[in-house]
């Protein structure tokens, strides 16, 4: 009996955290938006990224993507990394000018309604810093 009720906790404690998480159940327009923008896309995971907003994320071309919406199916960015190599020279220049000494740890191209920007994580030391480059090699947001 005692077994019984251990179990049967569990499984309560599982269906209650599935539900309040949201699991990957993304709203129907949210899945709609979603193809409509990307619709050779055939594999995708979502996560509920806040209290508003769904994450996709999936493979186009062998390279890895994440894409968000609003509940109501309304895209806000789409983001994926991209290799050292890949950063625009204007960019790297700005890059070098500006933060000597600095290793470039991670970068990724995001791209909203208003545009693209190149996300940009560096580090020296202790010191960690992620910049947005426009593609003008402008820092718009630190």
């Amino acid at each position: 009996m005692k077994t019984l009720k251990v179990i049967l906790g569990i499984f309560l404690v599982t269906i209650l955290f599935a539900f309040a998480s949201g699991g990957d159940k993304a709203p129907q327009k949210v899945k709609d938006a979603f193809f409509k923008k990307f619709p050779t896309t055939k594999k995708v995971k979502w996560e509920k990224e806040n209290a508003t907003e769904w994450e996709a994320e999936f493979k186009m071309n062998k390279v890895e993507y994440s894409a968000n919406f609003l509940e109501d199916g309304t895209w806000t960015e789409t983001e994926h990394e991209i290799d050292e190599n890949d950063i625009p020279q204007n960019v790297k220049a700005a890059l070098a000018s500006s933060f000597l000494g600095y290793e470039i740890e991670e970068v990724e191209i995001s791209e909203t309604k208003d545009g693209m920007v190149y996300e940009i994580e560096i580090e020296k030391g202790e010191s960690e810093i992620k910049l947005e480059f426009d593609v003008n090699g402008k820092v718009v947001n630190q």
